[in-house]
């Protein structure tokens, strides 16, 4: 396979982490169109934009835990393209290089609609998605990776993308982003569970290596039954959206992930989890705009 194989790209941009950036803009342009505010074109960039830096940032890890020896012969998930050969350095610094300024552009208009919450946005993304796994102090290597998770892919990207086409904020919107950013956190969490050994010999101190694997299931679980929680929450505070309660019946679909986390699942066994978790979001975000709407 030639670091031109189109296949390795697609391994490369980890098409299983994408729900994290869709669910999120989907959701805050049903919110803009239920409150008689959306504007498709910014919609179409936010999806763009964090679809790019979604990607970017996965690149970037690839790129760049193989720059710090992070990845050994006994990895457990996808395989990494860039230690494997399949991708060259100077390939894929300049594919970082090309997404990251897609997303960049992508924001210019956003930022010319809405002014300047969308320049902070936009450009502490795109520094946090880079810093992830790069630079003197990067965030998956501290432990601190969840938290950066959980608010560029839950409650600002929901409420940016909000912003970004009503001209306008409230705190229903920002309530309704925990929801996508505790999925976040159940994605990084069951990848960390799966990579501990690796991560421990090779000193990635995330959250799992420092407080254990007991731990790590039960953020899981706390992530995972929040998000479910959160319609609820929705429905009281608004007195209304009653139909966004069908969206609990994501809890049947996250049976099997749950399952998998706590029944004994481990290493690469968890890769199915992990797109067990993934589905459940898609799903979950699909109630959602349905329940919403109705």
């Amino acid at each position: 396979m030639t670091q031109n194989n189109f296949s390795a790209w697609i391994l490369a941009s980890r098409p299983k982490t994408l729900p994290a950036a869709i669910s999120p803009v989907l959701m805050g342009t049903t919110m803009a169109f239920a409150d008689g505010g959306v504007h498709w074109l910014s919609a179409f960039l936010a999806l763009f934009g964090a679809l790019m830096i979604q990607i970017g940032t996965n690149l970037a890890n690839d790129y760049f835990d193989h720059k710090h020896g992070k990845d050994t012969q006994e990895r457990l998930g996808p395989m990494r393209v860039t230690q494997a050969g399949l991708v060259s350095d100077h390939a894929m610094k300049l594919a970082i290089s090309i997404v990251f300024t897609a997303a960049f552009v992508a924001g210019i208009y956003l930022v010319y609609r809405a002014g300047w919450p969308i320049v902070i946005i936009g450009l502490l993304s795109l520094l946090f998605g880079m810093i992830y796994t790069a630079g003197p102090f990067p965030l998956a290597y501290l432990g601190i990776a969840d938290l950066f998770a959980f608010l560029f892919f839950g409650p600002i990207a929901l409420a940016g993308t909000y912003y970004a086409q009503t001209l306008d904020m409230n705190w229903v919107v920002l309530v309704a982003g925990i929801a996508p950013g505790c999925f976040s956190i159940a994605l990084l969490t069951v990848n960390n569970l799966r990579d501990v050994d690796e991560d421990r010999g090779t000193n990635k101190k995330t959250l799992i290596v420092r407080l254990g694997k007991s731990y790590g299931r039960s953020q899981y679980l706390v992530s995972m039954i929040l998000a479910a929680l959160i319609p609820i929450v929705l429905w009281q505070m608004t007195s209304s959206h009653s139909g966004v309660l069908i969206t609990l019946l994501a809890l049947i679909f996250s049976i099997p992930a749950i399952r998998g986390m706590f029944g004994g699942a481990q290493g690469r066994g968890l890769n199915q989890t992990l797109a067990q978790t993934g589905k459940t979001q898609l799903i979950y975000t699909l109630l959602f705009i349905i329940g919403w709407l109705i």
